[in-house]
């Protein structure tokens, strides 16, 4: 199976388990990503398969790309990554891969890039204490300090903590637990954040560290992907939140009936 699909970093917001706990999540679109190429050991040496992700303009795409996504009949993508496989034989191209690949339960990585934080100072970027501002202490309160090498070796070694361009770098955060899945609208609720800032690419994979689920590929074709797409309902907080469908004890209600009837008998 795909153990990989990409995503976009909707926004945060929460939702309560069935004790009332507020749960802090992050919302993906997780998909739909369509198979754009199939590569194969004996072909290509190596087993992977080529997602497309969000869909873009005709006219912003160059004719090289538009011949290669021909051969797969997708629309134009602005994401296209490759992900490795194990059996490339289940997959083919135009394939659609959904946020159905995910249950609730499941331990995923989700990959992105930070937000850019621009130059920064080593108290910013590497949380220095700064020099006391008292005691003849002067245009170094917020410095590095010293570092360190002298005439020898008379060079600064590598991995200095400095100052420098701080965020902007692929980050990706482990083992979280996904909370909640919209199969219809493509959604998966995260627990906790993910790197990046609003609609930013994700990279959505099962844990490396917790063992990958045994499930078939959850496909769609593109005509209902298509008729997803032209469904523009918010989701609001409300929308995110599991229900249980609470099982009716008809027992209990047939004898609170029968003392009834007993008791206006008496009477």
């Amino acid at each position: 199976m795909s153990n990989t699909i990409l995503g976009k970093k909707l926004g945060m917001t929460q939702i309560f388990d069935q004790i009332g706990n507020a749960i802090p999540v992050t919302l993906i679109q997780a998909g739909p990503c369509t198979v754009l190429q199939v590569k194969s050991t004996e072909k290509d040496g190596y087993n992977a398969i080529q997602l497309g992700f969000d869909d873009k303009k005709e006219k912003r795409t160059n004719k090289p790309d538009k011949g290669h996504l021909a051969k797969s009949g997708s629309n134009p993508k602005r994401y296209i990554r490759e992900t490795r496989v194990t059996d490339p034989g289940l997959y083919e191209p135009g394939q659609v891969i959904t946020a159905g690949t995910f249950k609730t339960g499941d331990f995923i990585d989700v990959t992105g890039t930070s937000k850019g934080k621009g130059f920064a100072g080593v108290m910013k970027r590497h949380g220095f204490s700064g020099f006391k501002a008292t005691h003849g202490t002067h245009e170094s309160k917020r410095g590095g300090g010293s570092l360190g090498p002298s005439a020898d070796p008379a060079r600064v070694f590598k991995g200095k903590k400095m100052p420098g361009q701080m965020g902007n770098e692929t980050v990706t955060v482990q083992n979280l637990t996904v909370v909640d899945v919209r199969e219809a609208q493509n959604l998966i609720a995260v627990k906790g954040p993910v790197p990046g800032a609003k609609n930013g690419l994700l990279i959505i994979s099962f844990a490396k560290k917790k063992p990958i689920p045994d499930r078939p590929i959850q496909t769609e074709k593109p005509e209902a992907v298509e008729s997803q797409e032209q469904d523009d309902t918010p989701v609001t907080v409300a929308d995110t939140q599991p229900v249980e469908p609470v099982e009716e004890n008809t027992q209990v209600e047939d004898k609170a009936q029968e003392e009834t009837e007993e008791k206006s008998k008496s009477e």
